[in-house]
């Protein structure tokens, strides 16, 4: 099996490759061929003896879809993408990567004329105000920021390509995913992360939001865990809808504090101090706080129980198990 990773130098692409390293197969095949991409070369993942070609490129330049595609992967995750703040501050940016770069893929692949499988992370940004308690499945997308907006766009034409019989697609819309390893990225969510991995680190963390602020989270070991699930999801499990929510934990960030003073101890929750943020609260106010989720549960999806878990499960995967002092 051939398999493609568009956005695979990312933190998820990382760990996407080195699970299917690691796995050694998808959908019961074989995994002989990877092909990884990024706008920087990603690395060739750690033990994994089949071809790999690693290339930087950037999808919305000429011609790089097609080379994208010229080996005719099996399975296509798509990754790639500018991330939520930056999309919304740097509006051009935003469309020429997230839609164009998409749409230049898409349109490779039916020129191509072959049906790939193409997983493709959408956001819960592609929802927008006014909220119910729980968005269901049905809730309609009104997205409030740029970003959310490319996401939902890509979202019909991967629908509108799968109906068509071009590919067979499925788009998941990916909570926020928490905690993120390495260093802060562009993302307005990146404070969820942050007040939990710098304080585990030793360092401070600034916090732009109120405690009061609710949002929905899945591990970075979860987004692998959708993201396979997914690649072998059958056009008839999924029926015309492919796009659906992801499973996750909702919960208020004061809640994020209090699951890392019960799991890391009160004076690694003490290194968080506030810092309002104009930009990042407005933005985050246009977010779900709570997902139903039930298609994805029902199709065998599954996300962490708990904030605690989420913790923990950086704890164990960041870590090494450890705690700064």
């Amino acid at each position: 099996m051939h398999v493609l990773i568009t956005g695979a130098a990312g933190m998820i692409g990382r760990k996407l490759s080195a699970r299917l390293v690691k796995d050694g197969q998808l959908n019961g095949q074989k995994i002989d061929r990877l092909t990884l991409i990024d706008v920087v070369a990603p690395e060739k993942p750690t033990g994994f003896g089949g071809a790999a070609e690693l290339s930087a490129s950037d999808l919305s330049s000429p011609g790089a879809a097609a080379k994208a595609i010229a080996g005719k992967p099996d399975v296509i995750f798509h990754l790639a993408g500018v991330v939520s703040g930056e999309a919304e501050t740097d509006f051009d940016k935003g469309y020429r990567v997230n839609l164009d770069g998409t749409r230049a893929l898409l349109e490779e692949v039916r020129a191509a004329g072959y049906k790939p499988k193409v997983v493709f992370t959408s956001s819960i940004a592609v929802y927008g105000a006014p909220f119910p308690a729980s968005i269901a499945d049905e809730f309609q997308l009104t997205p409030l920021t740029s970003y959310g907006t490319q996401k939902a766009i890509c979202e019909l034409l991967l629908a509108d390509y799968n109906r068509r019989g071009i590919l067979e697609g499925v788009g998941i819309r990916l909570p926020t995913i928490c905690v993120r390893p390495g260093k802060p990225n562009n993302a307005a969510s990146g404070f969820f992360s942050g007040i939990i991995r710098e304080p585990l680190a030793g360092q401070e963390a600034l916090l732009p939001v109120s405690e009061s602020v609710r949002h929905t989270h899945a591990s970075p070991r979860s987004a692998v865990g959708f993201l396979i699930h997914a690649a072998g999801l059958t056009r008839e499990q999924l029926g015309p809808r492919i796009n659906l929510a992801m499973p996750g934990v909702s919960c208020t960030v004061g809640e994020q504090i209090d699951a890392l003073r019960r799991v890391a101890g009160d004076k690694v929750a003490a290194r968080i101090r506030r810092h309002p943020d104009e930009l990042v609260q407005r933005i985050v106010s246009g977010w779900a706080e709570r997902l139903d989720a039930k298609r994805a549960r029902d199709l065998g999806f599954k996300a962490e129980a708990n904030f605690d878990d989420i913790v923990r499960a950086h704890i164990e995967d960041e870590l090494g198990g450890k705690i700064a002092n």
